[in-house]
């Protein structure tokens, strides 16, 4: 029988964190080498120089926390800078297109970089190695190179969709980028092709030798304000010296008798919760999985979440969310009462259907004994740059604030943008049965809503559970597989819903997930990435 498992949409990451496991390190331990090599070999992805939740549960230690990392805004933003350039918003809600790109790509697109410090102090709190005892695999990553593998090639192909830049740029358009990530003849290399970052092999190094302090305050931070200070960056040493992870109680619900912890605002857990409390008023099991009332049912559900997060839902330190009343049982009961009544929440966006690009990763690790870790990681859709022979991509978290102001999501200097990331345990009593998550920009909480919905009121494992066919309603539009039956969608389109069909047999997010049932652990790692869930 497995003692330990992870799951991850990149195998060399799963590997790392199972060498680790089998090491003696801990569930922490495990998390963070696996992340530390998904920012080697998927490096648009994630990176040190992200954001991201880390959810904990070690039931031995009593503990249950969350690490927040999310990316704030530098300290010289304001709020009125870019309300001159907005051409629009993107289709689905998932950030601004500005004149000039300067929110996506370039030296103003990104936020404070929390992803390392974040990981060290996991390890420091929860773990039983260290950053230099964890970090080796990564470095060898870099050091002798990765075959490209063909979602990180997908990605660097992606063209312009939304009004947003083709991917490419992000490594074509800063020289820095270039002469990592391109040929000698300006191509990127093609699948199964090996790439080398010696830079980053000797940034990681540095951390190992000198810790994570350097990268705040030392050597490394010089050279990043350095970096900033001659390009236009908005962030600066003042950033980098202030910033700092978040340390969180889990935000709870219940759900069908079982209890269920996600994480706070500015996280999607909100959502997650308000979408739980909603459809734990109809009998979905009942329905039918992905039946014509099934999928209507839960998509207003997802609308609902949608246009709550749109409207109340931000960073707390800025923005008065009502709490009290979005996770309430009594405000969910009214709106499955308007569900009901056949009132379609509407979600409007400029040309809402066309895809958009799902930039972030994912990892679970769990252990027979309960312990898990379920962390989402990101760079947002990766700002290009890197500043020269350190070898790590700042995210672009900037792009996802609202660039007008006196808005729930607008700019501020020190603001945290809403982010979907929202790794989520599910618990039968005090036991984790299920920890989820997933990289996937907007479609991040429909995703892990989903692989929930298929664990507890359809019994599914694992597997099963993120692999299952998939819809997405984050604006009027209702999106589905290829895999949902045509007569499927016929039926909704009689009840007046748009539907756009994807080509693709499955859609983004990318759900990875670790059940525990009886003592015995089975994990799901979603078919339309690269990865696996294995065990030891």
């Amino acid at each position: 029988m497995a003692r330990a498992m992870v799951s991850a949409p990149q195998p060399e990451a799963v590997e790392a964190g199972l060498d680790m496991l089998a090491a003696g390190g801990n569930v922490v331990d495990a998390a963070v080498c696996a992340g530390l090599v998904q920012a080697a070999v998927d490096p648009q992805m994630c990176g040190i120089a992200g954001f991201g939740s880390m959810h904990i549960h070690l039931p031995a230690q009593g503990v249950h926390t969350l690490i927040d990392f999310h990316g704030r805004a530098p300290l010289a933003t304001r709020p009125d800078m870019w309300q001159d350039r907005i051409v629009r918003e993107c289709d689905d809600g998932f950030g601004f297109v500005l004149r000039g790109e300067v929110n996506e790509i370039g030296y103003q697109s990104m936020t404070t970089p929390l992803t390392i410090k974040a990981f060290d102090e996991a390890l420091k709190r929860f773990g039983t190695k260290k950053l230099s005892d964890v970090i080796g695999p990564a470095i060898n990553w870099c050091e002798n190179g990765f075959p490209v593998r063909p979602h990180v090639h997908h990605f660097w192909m992606q063209p312009a969709m939304s009004g947003r830049i083709e991917r490419i740029r992000v490594l074509r358009d800063h020289p820095a980028a270039a002469k990592i990530y391109l040929k000698p003849d300006g191509t990127p290399r093609s699948v199964g092709e090996r790439l080398h970052n010696s830079d980053m092999a000797r940034t990681f190094a540095r951390l190992a030798s000198q810790g994570v302090d350097d990268f705040y305050h030392g050597e490394i931070a010089h050279r990043i304000d350095a970096d900033m200070r001659a390009h236009g960056g908005l962030l600066s040493a003042r950033d980098l010296e202030q910033c700092s992870t978040e340390s969180s109680e889990p935000l709870w619900t219940t759900y069908r008798g079982c209890r269920v912890a996600t994480n706070q605002p500015p996280g999607g857990g909100l959502m997650i919760v308000l979408m739980l409390n909603i459809l734990e008023q109809f009998d979905l099991a009942a329905m039918g999985h992905n039946s014509p009332d099934y999928i209507a049912t839960v998509s207003e559900a997802m609308k609902i979440a949608t246009a709550e997060k749109d409207a109340r839902m931000g960073d707390p330190r800025f923005v008065d969310i009502p709490m009290a009343e979005l996770t309430s049982k009594a405000f969910a009961e009214r709106m499955a009462q308007r569900i009901r009544s056949g009132i379609k929440t509407s979600v409007p966006r400029m040309n809402a259907g066309s895809p958009e690009s799902k930039d972030t990763t994912h990892i679970c690790v769990a252990d027979a004994s309960g312990a898990c870790v379920t962390m989402t990681h990101s760079l947002g859709s990766s700002s290009g740059v890197i500043t020269d022979g350190l070898g790590f991509m700042y995210n672009n978290a900037m792009m996802v604030f609202d660039p007008r102001p006196g808005r729930a999501g607008s700019l501020a200097p020190g603001k945290a943008r809403f982010t979907a990331l929202s790794p989520t345990i599910v618990f039968r009593g005090d036991t984790p049965f299920f920890a989820v998550g997933s990289p996937g920009g907007t479609t991040i909480t429909m995703g892990n809503l989903q692989a929930i919905l298929n664990a507890v009121d359809f019994g599914m494992n694992a597997q099963d559970a993120v692999q299952a066919p998939r819809f997405c309603a984050t604006s009027d539009t209702i999106e589905l597989t290829n895999r949902i039956l045509h007569s499927i969608q016929r039926a909704l389109e009689s009840r007046g819903y748009p539907v756009m069909r994807h080509a693709y047999s499955h859609m983004f997010p990318l759900v990875h997930a670790i059940r525990l049932v009886d003592g015995r652990l089975d994990g799901g790692a979603d078919p339309a990435g690269d990865g696996m869930a294995a065990a030891i």
